[in-house]
């Protein structure tokens, strides 16, 4: 995946997470909200790596959303959370064991997504033109 699709991927998470909050409320959204975070962490280590593979990916992002929720077992997360809505969206404010989860089935829909696109063509490899064929990218 290239950087500007990465990035245009990106913004597409993030709007639908936005999205989800928005229209509509309780459990759904709560944890649609959670998978949808893990996926803008997967699509935002493709920003800073975008050749890096689908499984490194899905594990760097997983590790780091874990990474954020057990970081809401201290005090600072909700401190800081009270003072920014912008931390508040990122860092969170309060542990909850769901949530590991829905990190784990986003960054594994992320993947899934990811490696379905970058799948080599029968007999080739990823980005490579194939007989009678345009180059995937």
């Amino acid at each position: 995946m290239t950087r500007p699709k990465a990035l245009i991927a990106a913004v597409v998470v993030l709007l639908a997470g936005l999205g989800v909050r928005a229209v509509t409320d309780g459990v759904f959204a709560k944890y649609a909200g959670v998978a949808l975070y893990a996926v803008l962490v997967y699509v935002l280590v493709l920003v800073v790596a975008p050749r890096i593979r689908p499984s490194m990916s899905a594990g760097i992002s997983l590790a780091f959303c874990w990474a954020v929720e057990f970081f809401q077992l201290t005090p600072i997360p909700a401190d800081l959370s009270s003072r920014s809505t912008m931390v508040r969206l990122v860092l969170g404010s309060t542990f909850n064991p769901p949530d590991l989860l829905w990190y784990a089935v986003g960054a594994a829909a992320a993947y899934l997504v990811h490696a379905w696109a970058v799948r080599p063509a029968a007999g080739g490899r990823p980005g490579v033109p194939r007989p009678g064929g345009a180059a995937r990218s």
